[in-house]
């Protein structure tokens, strides 16, 4: 474990140095024991792969206190036994066509064709590290890293919501329309981010996600389920 500085208001500390659901479990068991544990000594806590950010107010809040008391909950945290395995909820997405124009291009870099892109992006069980960037999005773990694809050169400026994609050594969904710079290989109906619900977010970190390939016939009918309120994602236990 490391604790260094962020600017006058941020402790960051380290769990590890590479991306593994061991540590991040471990990211996300500290930051609900900051967040539940320290009160007002802290402002926000920020968790990502294998580190946090915890913010707190110099004025009030010395920041040897913050690292003394960060450091003795994360030493707790090292002895705790691993969270159980979360609920794994599945995504139905449309691959290719118009809802995923970057498929042929993941093919062609991968040397593969488009139906064992489809095969292996849906393949795994991945794991919500995070989310970040805009509200929702999911930065998983898991995937193929046959997949691996570069970036666009030049973003686009409107990404729908929904679009499933793949940057570098990750994969993701974006929530809500943005600019972003992913190869989109499809779209899933579902909403990741609906600010009418009780909880905004469709997912959260620590859970379970698959990819179900799916018609445009049933990608239709599921829209038209998630437009009327009618739709209740499928969550496995």
């Amino acid at each position: 474990m490391r604790i260094r500085a962020q600017g006058e208001g941020g402790v960051v500390v380290e769990l590890g140095d590479a991306i593994d659901p061991a540590v991040n479990a471990r990211v996300h068991l500290l930051a609900r024991a900051i967040r539940e544990r320290l009160g007002g000594d802290v402002l926000e806590v920020v968790p990502s792969y294998r580190s946090l950010l915890v913010i707190h107010d110099p004025l009030t809040t010395p920041r040897d206190r913050v690292v003394e008391r960060v450091r003795a909950l994360a030493d707790e945290v090292e002895r705790a036994p691993a969270p159980a395995a979360g609920r794994i909820v599945r995504i139905p997405t449309r691959y290719g066509g118009v809802h995923g124009p970057d498929l042929a291009d993941v093919a062609r870099l991968a040397g593969l064709d488009e139906d064992e892109v489809v095969r292996r992006h849906a393949a795994p069980r991945y794991l919500v590290h995070f989310l970040g960037f805009t509200p929702g999005f999911p930065y998983l773990g898991g995937l193929d890293p046959a997949l691996a694809t570069p970036r666009l050169d030049s973003p686009r400026a409107r990404i729908p919501a929904g679009s499933v994609a793949i940057g570098g050594v990750q994969t993701g969904i974006y929530p809500v329309e943005s600019p972003g710079g992913w190869r989109i290989v499809g779209r899933t109906p579902l909403r990741l981010f609906d600010s009418r619900r009780p909880d905004p977010f469709l997912l959260a970190p620590g859970d379970g996600l698959r990819f179900v390939p799916v018609d445009d016939a049933t990608y239709d009918a599921v829209l038209a389920d998630v437009g009327s309120g009618r739709h209740e994602p499928e969550v496995e236990e």
